[in-house]
């Protein structure tokens, strides 16, 4: 069965990090079959200035659009 690795920006509470595997496990074992004890779920928790999106690093401020 897989791993399914989950990247997102930290702050999510535990509570949320259970629910999204639980949801993912059953999904998981819906879709491809197996048993839930054969599904792993990895969380990384990335902070918003080590990720990047167009060139611009997620934790510097939005600039208001031109016109």
């Amino acid at each position: 069965m897989p791993t399914i690795r989950v990247e997102m920006f930290e702050g999510r509470t535990v509570e949320q990090k259970r629910a999204l595997a639980q949801a993912l496990t059953e999904a998981t074992v819906r879709t491809l079959g197996g048993s839930p004890e054969a599904v792993d779920i990895l969380f990384y928790d990335v902070a918003r200035q080590d990720w990047a999106t167009g060139g611009k690093l997620w934790s510097d401020p939005a600039q208001p659009p031109a016109g």
